[in-house]
């Protein structure tokens, strides 16, 4: 019975493990320390966004049968494989390196191992290789256990440091009103909503709904309980990240961050607060880099099996994760991004954040294309008006973020 509910969740804990990160917990704590909780409305309004994503890429694998990744490489033309690879192969650098460094720098605030550069470099490589080996060995069903554990301390020991904190709950039920209280809260809004419920996540999504047997309208039904399941503890670890932020006075950039906010909250809860939050950090920046470990190497899989004119479709539920292309470029993914765990990670979340926001808009355009043709998708399965309006305002939203970062980039503004 444990095992057939975990089956019936299992999307939806890969899901939340995968998209809560260091990400979320600087971006949020951050936002609240400078703009208060009168922006909490931006963590829902984040959620909404990214749940009507995923629900799109659901649709169109419940409706076809295909992979995004298939239905781009199958309906709009074969050169967007090439692009998709280019974009894969930075993905996995750029956030390979980041994961490992978050996971070595959590580590190290609770058991250093020597200077502590040192040590973020060494634990960065065992988070790294060991995650390697569980899902080597432990493949799917194995992964969903241990995850289901990490999601559920990370979830646990955030929220309850923000309920610690005795906020004022009269003003966190006034942030979720819209408001914007400021001209310097402008930025944290769109922080916020870009940064919740994570990019790459999104697209594995469908592969984690095929090991999982799902097709057509009770798929789909399947796969929303899901969402709303994820979504919705992604969003209320994203509101108590951005109380805490709000509680404490941070000043800072950079994963050190969280531990400048772990020690201000042993002023603030005596030193069992600090270690509380260390534990959920921790076991957010771990469930992270073993969901993503998990699945890139899925998405270079799909993509060399189209590139030979075939597809991962009908493989047997484990099949894809024994294969050479999935393990090949698990093993690459695990060992050749640790060169850059050595630059600092406040520039590697910087290049992790840019590299996403290249990635939100293309789904929501080829969502907006690919759902709303009932030649492809059936009538059954056709994008609904509201969901096409989430749709049309995401690729608007994240194509201003994106626009905006790279100008950042090339400007240092």
């Amino acid at each position: 019975m444990a095992s057939s509910r975990l089956s019936a969740i299992g999307p939806a804990i890969l899901l939340t493990a995968t998209s809560v990160g260091a990400g979320d917990i600087l971006t949020g704590s951050l936002a609240g320390a400078n703009a208060g909780t009168a922006i909490l409305w931006a963590v829902p309004a984040g959620v909404v966004l990214k749940w009507t994503l995923t629900e799109g890429i659901a649709r169109w694998q419940m409706a076809t049968g295909e992979t995004l990744l298939e239905g781009w490489v199958l309906r709009l033309g074969r050169w967007i494989q090439w692009v998709f690879l280019a974009y894969l192969l930075l993905f996995t650098m750029v956030t390979g390196a980041m994961l490992a460094s978050a996971c070595g720098l959590a580590a190290t605030a609770v058991f250093p191992m020597g200077e502590p550069q040192q040590s973020r470099l060494l634990w960065a490589a065992v988070h790294s290789l060991g995650g390697m080996g569980l899902i080597w060995f432990g493949g799917y069903e194995g992964l969903k256990r241990v995850l289901a554990v990490c999601v559920g301390a990370m979830f646990l020991t955030v929220t309850l440091t923000a309920f610690l904190l005795a906020p004022d709950f009269s003003a966190v039920g006034r942030g979720l009103i819209p408001s914007m209280p400021s001209s310097q809260a402008a930025g944290w809004v769109v922080g916020l909503i870009g940064a919740i419920g994570g990019t790459m996540a999104l697209v594995s999504y469908g592969y984690w709904i095929r090991e999982e047997g799902r097709k057509g309208l009770d798929g789909l039904k399947a796969c929303r309980f899901d969402l709303t399941l994820s979504y919705a503890v992604i969003g209320l670890f994203g509101i108590a990240v951005l109380i805490i932020g709000s509680r404490v006075q941070v000043k800072g950039q950079g994963t050190g961050l969280a531990l400048l906010l772990a020690e201000q909250l042993a002023f603030s809860l005596g030193p069992a607060g600090k270690w509380i939050f260390l534990a959920g950090f921790w076991a957010a920046v771990s469930s992270a880099l073993l969901g993503v470990w998990q699945s890139l190497p899925y998405l270079f899989a799909d993509f060399l099996a189209l590139l030979n004119g075939r597809t991962t479709r009908n493989a047997a539920p484990g099949e894809v994760e024994r294969s050479w292309p999935y393990r090949g470029y698990l093993l690459l993914l695990a060992t050749v991004p640790l060169i850059l765990v050595r630059y600092p990670v406040v520039t590697l979340q910087l290049a992790f954040g840019i590299t996403g926001a290249l990635l939100l808009p293309i789904l929501a355009l080829t969502l907006l294309l690919m759902n709303n043709r009932v030649a492809w998708v059936g009538q059954a399965f056709r994008a609904t008006l509201p969901l096409n309006l989430v749709l049309a305002a995401a690729l608007l939203f994240f194509a201003s973020v994106g626009a905006r970062e790279i100008l950042k980039l090339f400007t240092g503004k």
